[in-house]
């Protein structure tokens, strides 16, 4: 059974008291929820979703934030630069590909453990591969907090590294040595779900 497909609606997220009570958690990501996500949406930044129960629509499940991004391969030294590009023909080599940013994803404490995480990156892989889709996207990415299970759901989700190690991560976004990284770039080639969808 899948949760969110059977007994859930998508939604976009359009005022902080639909979302009053909702709480995944944690803190950063509760607070740019509640709060943050309404700017963000003003500025044309990114635009937030959520899917509620079909039962109760005052309920929120999930709630995750897209935006508009690209993957700049020609600053990529030159072995991540390769792994990027590997399945895209060389007449299209680009300085920059089309990509959609997953910014934020948060399940609700009372919804852990259903898979809801992973059925919402599956939603958005077939979102951006639809023909009524009004844009070209290649590749999904998404920052994922530099922590071991958040690493491991999107390499779960068949996300890859962007930097084989965070000291080429530092480098390449100009961070001092002594700097910690809170969150490691990640990628999905949306060409691999296009296969079996298309």
């Amino acid at each position: 059974m899948r949760f969110l497909e059977d007994k859930c609606s998508l939604f976009p997220l359009t005022s902080p008291q639909e979302i009053d009570g909702f709480s995944c958690g944690d803190s950063d990501l509760d607070e740019f929820f509640t709060r943050d996500c309404f700017a963000y949406a003003k500025e044309l930044l990114g635009k937030t979703y959520c899917y509620k129960l079909d039962k109760d629509t005052q309920k929120i499940v999930c709630a995750f934030t897209l935006a508009n991004a690209g993957v700049r391969v020609s600053d990529l030294p030159n072995a991540r630069k390769k792994k990027v590009e590997s399945n895209i023909p060389h007449i299209k080599t680009l300085k920059d590909y089309p990509a959609v940013l997953l910014a934020r994803l948060g399940v609700s404490k009372e919804f852990r453990s259903l898979g809801i995480g992973s059925e919402v990156i599956e939603f958005v892989k077939l979102w951006f591969l639809d023909p009524l889709n009004k844009t070209g996207c290649r590749f999904l990415i998404v920052d994922a907090y530099n922590s071991q299970g958040t690493i491991a759901f999107y390499e779960k989700n068949d996300f890859k590294m962007v930097f084989s190690s965070e000291q080429q991560e530092k480098d390449y976004r100009h961070l001092d040595d002594e700097m910690s990284l809170s969150t490691r770039l990640m990628f999905y080639d949306l060409m691999r779900t296009s296969e079996n969808y298309l």
